[in-house]
């Protein structure tokens, strides 16, 4: 079988991506608690915006903050889990 540049990258690349995704048990739960975290979080500001606790501008910022927060916690799993 005679392979090419092309196909010994391909093959490389899709061997690093399956090894990626190759999250523990643990790690998988630890990411669903915080997709629940953030959409509790997201449904909140939504209410509070929707009964006037809140400005839009408001509620924009703490959806930024909380995909931030997301942002940061999925890495610190990820981090924890190559260690």
């Amino acid at each position: 079988m005679k392979f090419n540049k092309t196909a010994l990258v391909a093959s490389a690349a899709a061997l690093s991506l399956g090894l990626a995704a190759c999250d523990s048990p643990a790690e998988n739960e630890m990411e669903d608690d915080i997709e629940v975290m953030e959409d509790n979080r997201d449904e909140t500001v939504d209410m509070m915006e929707d009964t006037g606790q809140i400005t839009d501008d408001q509620a924009d910022a703490m959806d930024d903050q909380t995909d931030a927060m997301e942002e940061s916690m999925e890495e610190q799993v990820d981090e924890g889990d190559a260690m």
